[in-house]
Parts: C-alpha cells; sequence; structure tokens
C-alpha cells in the first residue's frame, strides 16, 4: 500500500510517465539491505548497558547522517554515559559480528537487476563509510557488483554529509564520467532514500526523491513534503512512471 503525503501515489491503471529519469541513485542502509534494522538491534543493547533506550524518534534524527555525527547527536541525546568515541568502538566490534549476515531487502534485486539490464546508469550513494560499506556488500556481490558506481559518506569529494546534497552531485558526475556523458540535468536524476534526512539532501539537489520509509520512521511522519512518492517497498516501485524501461 502506498501511504499518504504530498507525494504522489501508485496506480494499479496503464502507467503513463510522468517523469523523465536517466539516472537513478540509489542509498544503501533500509533501503538496498537490512542494514538499520541491524543498526537499532546494536545501538539498543548499546544503550540498554546505560539504562537507556533507543526509540525512533531519537533513530530518525541519527538515519542518513555520517557516523561522527550520528555518533555524536546519539551521546548526547540519550544521555549514556560513554563518549562518541567508546560508542562508535564498541559498535564498530558488534558490527563485525553481524553485517556480514545482512541481506537485500523486497524488491531490491528485481529493480537493480531490470535497471542493470536495460542499461540504465545506477549508482550507490551511502553516507557508510568505505570500511562499513566492504562489510556490508562482502557477502552481497550479485547486488553491489550491479551498480556502476558507488560513493560512500568518508569520499573526500564529499565536503558536507546528508541533508546536504554533495553526495548525489558526486554520485551524478561519476554517473557520467563512468559513461563518458556531460552529467544530466538533476531533475532528470532519481533518487531512492530510507530516511528523511536523505529525502531532504535528495529535494535539497534538485532531484526526483522515492521515499520508502521503514515502518516505524513511517508512522513518526505520516506526511513529508519532499518526496515525489512514497512507498512502503521497493515491490510496489513502477519504472514506466518515471520515464523508465517498464518491467
Amino acid at each position: 500500500m502506498v501511504m499518504p503525503s504530498s507525494a504522489s501515489t501508485a496506480s494499479t491503471a496503464p502507467t503513463q510517465p510522468q517523469h523523465e529519469i536517466a539516472y537513478c541513485i540509489f542509498d544503501m542502509d533500509g533501503l538496498l539491505i537490512n542494514t538499520e534494522s541491524l543498526y537499532t538491534e546494536i545501538t539498543s543493547e548499546i544503550l540498554g548497558r546505560f539504562g537507556k533506550t533507543y526509540d525512533f524518534e531519537l533513530k530518525a534524527k541519527l538515519m542518513g547522517l555520517r557516523e561522527r555525527e550520528s555518533a555524536e547527536i546519539l551521546v548526547r541525546e540519550s544521555g549514556a554515559a560513554m563518549t562518541p568515541d567508546e560508542y562508535l568502538h564498541e559498535r564498530h566490534l558488534l558490527q563485525l559480528e553481524r553485517f556480514p549476515f545482512c541481506v537485500p531487502l523486497p524488491g531490491v534485486m528485481r529493480l537493480v537487476k531490470h535497471l542493470k539490464e536495460k542499461k540504465v546508469p545506477i549508482a550507490v550513494a551511502t553516507s557508510s563509510y568505505r570500511k562499513n560499506f566492504e562489510l556490508k556488500s562482502m557477502n552481497n556481490q550479485a547486488l553491489f557488483s550491479l551498480f556502476d558506481v558507488i560513493v560512500c559518506g568518508d569520499d573526500p569529494a564529499i565536503k558536507h554529509g546528508k541533508p546536504n546534497p554533495d553526495i548525489f552531485y558526486v554520485a551524478r558526475d561519476r554517473l557520467a564520467s563512468h559513461f563518458g556523458q556531460d552529467p544530466v540535468p538533476n531533475e532528470k536524476c532519481l533518487v531512492f532514500e530510507d530516511s528523511p534526512i536523505g529525502v531532504q539532501a535528495g529535494v535539497n539537489a534538485s532531484m526526483k526523491v522515492v521515499w520508502v520509509p521503514d515502518v516505524n520512521i513511517g508512522r513518526l511522519y505520516p506526511t513529508l513534503d519532499g518526496p515525489t512518492q512514497r512507498l512502503e517497498s521497493l515491490e510496489q516501485f513502477d519504472p514506466a512512471y518515471f520515464g523508465l524501461p517498464p518491467f
């Protein structure tokens, strides 16, 4: 089901293209793979040792941010008696155990394979640092090998993290370089995001945005200005609506 929002809704009628998209740019955590649920599990365990809880209101503030900024906000707002560095160290140890077992979310493989087969330029633009990307992708090469470009949050070309648009501009330019093209206009880029902060980054980049929030984040934001379309799952995505080759 497509949730109510200021964005468009899905339809079962024959799809007429409403947009003209050339590039597709995907966030990773919670959008392509189930790592957001692992982040929640890990952070809840760490905060629990200090008698603190990790609710989705706090999580929504952290999603899409680069790890240092996220850690600073978490420690400050949770009141846990630890430093951001201590939190990141403990979190990393737990990630080493669990991230290799993450899996693609519903609808992801079908969509990404389809875009690849139709020669639509596709990129990952994730706030995760490269070391974490390697950990998450190591057992998911059937997915990540399909992408033309991978941009991580610690890329030196990214001066400012989400909600600034830098990462999406870098992904756009790298796709253009990969295919030997001039960069396409921003409005012909389609961003897929699961976090409100990521949606805002896509909007700030003047790109079209498909928002696929986790059900708990979605409850916090029954409406959200900015996304072109809001879906419960990538299983619902209709490429033809955005002028992309239909399934």
